[in-house]
């Protein structure tokens, strides 16, 4: 990471160790994988009106609440499970957001269940392929049309503005800007491989 100090980096990842760690090593690598993405746009929901810096301080205690973000698991979380995430001050204690993840995974897996893969479909609307910006922090409208198809399958959370940090985040977008010294290497990166979309 010393190395990486004298890198020219997008401004917002200067302010914080833990935000220039997370820029460096995770935010705009694609992601291809239905989890972890069901994940990210979990953590990004946990997100609405706080910051990403008070999401990443508490990612690991959010990720063992929530049983490593395991749909199956999370679906079937009981009331008594919320009270105990409720009592719990190392994660958001958002009763609105905490129930929301839980119909999150139940969605997530009414999909699976009608063989819609969740990476396929959020990749399908992008087109496929990550989407290179030409004006990086400027909010792309695919996001608008995400949001809309995500509350429409009954997501909670999930405005244009999340969406679209969760698209930044994913790799869905390449957001980094043209001085950042990740922008081009995140535009190298191989494309993975998409399960059918159905």
């Amino acid at each position: 990471m010393r190395a990486n100090r004298a890198k020219e980096r997008c401004p917002w990842a200067e302010s914080d160790l833990l935000l220039r760690d997370y820029h460096d090593e995770e935010w705009g690598v694609p992601q291809y994988d239905s989890r972890a993405l069901w994940e990210l746009l979990m953590l990004e929901s946990f997100q609405a009106g706080l910051s990403w810096l008070i999401v990443l301080k508490k990612r690991e205690a959010l990720q063992a609440a929530f049983r490593q973000f395991d749909p199956a698991k999370v679906a079937r979380f009981s009331d008594g499970d919320i009270q105990m995430l409720l009592d719990d001050p190392r994660i958001i204690r958002s009763r609105a957001k905490i129930k929301a993840t839980i119909k999150a995974a139940q969605i997530f897996l009414e999909m699976q269940k009608s063989g819609k893969d969740f990476a396929a479909v959020i990749w399908e609307m992008a087109g496929g392929k990550p989407i290179q910006n030409e004006s990086p922090m400027s909010m792309h409208p695919i996001a608008e049309e995400m949001s809309k198809d995500l509350k429409r399958r009954g997501f909670k959370f999930v405005g244009p503005v999340i969406v679209y940090a969760f698209m930044q985040a994913a790799g869905i977008v390449n957001d980094h800007s043209h001085t950042c010294f990740r922008r081009e290497a995140v535009m190298r990166l191989k494309r993975g491989k998409l399960p059918n979309r159905k």
